[in-house]
This record gives C-alpha cells, sequence and structure tokens, in this order.
C-alpha cells in the first residue's frame, strides 16, 4: 500500500446533482418503521447499546465517538440475523399473500401458518455470522436451513452455525464460489437461496435483508437523539458485497437528504470490490478475485452487490482500504479502552472502522484524508461493531499475544 496505511478515493459528486441519483426510498423511516415492527415482534429483540467513548475523543481531538455494539443482537453476537430474518419474513408473507405489516413472529411459527406454507430448506452462503442468522430464524419458524462456507472458515463458526439446527459445511473455496455452490444446491434439492449478493434476476432477497438492517441504524439514532444530539456528522462503514453499508447510507441518504453525516466506506486491501468499483470511475460494480484472505471474514467478498453499489456510489463520500494490521488494532482499542470508556468486545470485521478512525487522528501522513472529511474537533463520529467476537481464539491472539501488530502504522 505504498508509504500509506490507507487507500482512499474522495468522491467529488457525492454531494452534487441530487436529480440524477439512485432513488433510496427503500430505505425510507417509512419502511424501516415497518421494519422494526417486524424485529420488535421477537422474544430475543432488545435495543443493542450505544456506547459512548468521551475519553477517547479527547484523545482523537474530536467531539464524540460512538460505538453501536450488535454483539447484543439476539444473543448471537453479530447484526447479521436482522436482514436473514426480515428476509425469510418478507418471503413468507409473499408466500401466504398476507401483507407485510400483518407478518410477525408469532404468526409465522403457528400451527396454522406452518400448516399452509409446509416445509422449507433456506440455503446460504456465508463466512458465519449471516449463516448463524438464518440458521436461527429458519430454525426459530421450524423451517430446516443449509449453510455453506468458504475455505478458511472458522470451526468456531461453523459450530454455532450446526448449533442452530442447520446442516453447515466448509467448502475448498472463497466466498463467492461457494455463493455458487449455495445456489446449484438450492436449485437442485428445492430451496430457497438467502444471499445478500444481488445480482441480476436476483434482487427481492438481498433488497429485504438491506431493509432488514435498518433497524440497527435507526436504533442508533434514535438513541443519538436521546442523548440530546442531533445527528452524527460522520459514519464510518465497513462493507463486503456492501448490503450493510448501502442499507446504512441508504438510510441516511433519505433521512438527511444534502444534511446527511459524512460517510466512510471501508474494506480489506484484499477483497475490495466497492473500492475497486469506485476506482474504475464508469458507474458500474466491479467484482475482484482471489483467496480474498483477510481477517476480517465476514468482509471477504469479491463481488459487489448490485443494489447497494449504486447507493454507495451515488452517496458515500469516501471510499477507503486497509490492511489486517488495521483492523487488529481497532479490535485492541476497543477492547482496552481509556479509563473511564465502555470496553466493547468486537471482532475483526466489527472493529475495523476504529481502527481506521485511529490512524486518521494520530499518523500524520493521513492529513489529507482527514481534510477531505473534514474530521476536526467539532466532529460527532458513529462507529458500527457489527459482530463481537465470533471467533475467541483469534480474538484471544489479536488482544492477548498482538498478532497482526500495528505500531509500524502509524
Amino acid at each position: 500500500m505504498n508509504d500509506l496505511p490507507i487507500k482512499f478515493i474522495y468522491n467529488n459528486n457525492a454531494r452534487k446533482n441530487y436529480s440524477e441519483k439512485v432513488s433510496v426510498d427503500v430505505m425510507s423511516q417509512e419502511q424501516v418503521k415497518k421494519v422494526r415492527n417486524f424485529h420488535k415482534s421477537f422474544p430475543e429483540y432488545s435495543v443493542t447499546p450505544l456506547h459512548t467513548l468521551d475519553n477517547l475523543a479527547k484523545r482523537f481531538e474530536v467531539n464524540k465517538i460512538w460505538v453501536k455494539d450488535e454483539s447484543y443482537r439476539f444473543g448471537l453476537n453479530a447484526f447479521k440475523v436482522l436482514g436473514g430474518s426480515f428476509a425469510i419474513g418478507m418471503y413468507l408473507s409473499q408466500k401466504l399473500g398476507v401483507p407485510q405489516e400483518e407478518i410477525t413472529f408469532e404468526k409465522l411459527r403457528s400451527k396454522e401458518i406452518r400448516e399452509k406454507i409446509g416445509d422449507i430448506t433456506f440455503v446460504t452462503a456465508t463466512d458465519g455470522n449471516h449463516g448463524r442468522g438464518v440458521a436461527w430464524a429458519a430454525r426459530q419458524l421450524g423451517q430446516k436451513c443449509v449453510v455453506f462456507m468458504p475455505k478458511g472458515s472458522s470451526k468456531i463458526r461453523l459450530q454455532n452455525i450446526i448449533n442452530e439446527g442447520a446442516e453447515a459445511s466448509i467448502t475448498e473455496y472463497n466466498y463467492d464460489d461457494s455463493v455458487k455452490i449455495a445456489m446449484e444446491y438450492a436449485e437442485k434439492h428445492g430451496g430457497v437461496i438467502v444471499q445478500d449478493t444481488a445480482w441480476e434476476g436476483y434482487e427481492d432477497i438481498p433488497l429485504w435483508i438491506m431493509q432488514g438492517y435498518g433497524t440497527l441504524i435507526d436504533e442508533a439514532i434514535e438513541q443519538i437523539e436521546a442523548l440530546g444530539e442531533d445527528k452524527p456528522t460522520h459514519v464510518f462503514l465497513q462493507a463486503g458485497v456492501g448490503s450493510f453499508a448501502g442499507a446504512v447510507q441508504g438510510y441516511l441518504a433519505w433521512r438527511y437528504k444534502e444534511e446527511r453525516p459524512v460517510t466512510l466506506i471501508i474494506e480489506p486491501e484484499t477483497a475490495a470490490c466497492i473500492y475497486e468499483s469506485a476506482k474504475a470511475n464508469d458507474g458500474k460494480p466491479h467484482a475482484v478475485k482471489g483467496s480474498l484472505d483477510t481477517i476480517m471474514s465476514g468482509l471477504a467478498c469479491g463481488v459487489p452487490n448490485i443494489i447497494s453499489w449504486e447507493i454507495l456510489r451515488d452517496y458515500a463520500d469516501m471510499y477507503a482500504i486497509c490492511s489486517d494490521n488495521t483492523a487488529a488494532r481497532g479490535v485492541r482499542i476497543l477492547g482496552s479502552p481509556i479509563k473511564g470508556d465502555a470496553q466493547v468486545i468486537s471482532g475483526e470485521s466489527g472493529a475495523v472502522g476504529m481502527g481506521v478512525l485511529s490512524l486518521i487522528a494520530e499518523a500524520e501522513k493521513l492529513s489529507k484524508m482527514k481534510d477531505l472529511l473534514r474530521i476536526d474537533e467539532k466532529s460527532k463520529i458513529l462507529l458500527i461493531s457489527t459482530e463481537g467476537d465470533t471467533d475467541p481464539v483469534d480474538y484471544r491472539k489479536i488482544v492477548w499475544d498482538g498478532k497482526y501488530p500495528s505500531y509500524d502504522l502509524l
């Protein structure tokens, strides 16, 4: 990455030509309210914590740092269940011919509904968190689930999926090829593919997954307002295929229009399909190939979600790529807080935003990036820790043993 610990592309058009931008009505507050009502119908639902790290904010010379902690989501240690559960709910509502607003958890699991829909097998490919969420939702509703994981996936994450009652296995292929295997299995066995990667002809379920993530950002803004604040000035969003980042970006663009927070989209340098799409500068999504090897396993994706890409292309302010060492730095900072701040147990994919923020704040060679993002003493920055220690063995290697050191990044 040359001499910079983070490479970035600034989007000069993010705040221009609004009449030409893609619509973000799919992430309207009205739509997200319906999504939240669905999630609230689950007995396990509760609003996840928003931590205010005031002492770290002082060190980084900004006004506020908030961290939305998704390790508490439905007891599954990650946010992904929000998308998978809503997508399954929407699929069943259409199958039953029932309006979305009438679909609740209790209704879907009732004996009457079960008899109407029969047995369904939901199929997906995942690094772990998405598959666990889909498996959990399927089990809660009395349905089956088959999960394929890419080569090198954590055996602990595999076991967590199996514990949710799914049939799960690790393939010999990368994430994108594992998606193809899942598609072939679903077609052969009459299953329903539940994937957050959208492609031509497969857009409904990925869109529902994105809308499911709306619950998370709607909660966060509600929590920030309860603290007496208007909104964050900056939001850092990590991206794999871009579904999560696109969902949050769409929500912010719809809610705040031209006054929306500045957004930074972050990817691993080895799996940077959003960054490479932005770099191509032709408006089209571009895939990246190879092993996609990174400790940020939840972000190890090579093919952009075409729905998300259009939103990120039109509204994101900056796209960045970073090393595994940067993500590990974020894990350590959140896990070893300054006295008085809350400890946040965050996995590599969840902590990369903190790693990037720390370098922007402390690395002189990133001063241009800091200036372009307009980060200063008035900045109020929202980070989203999308997962906890979903692989506790690797988490301890980073925090206890200093794996992926970051001392040379500054």
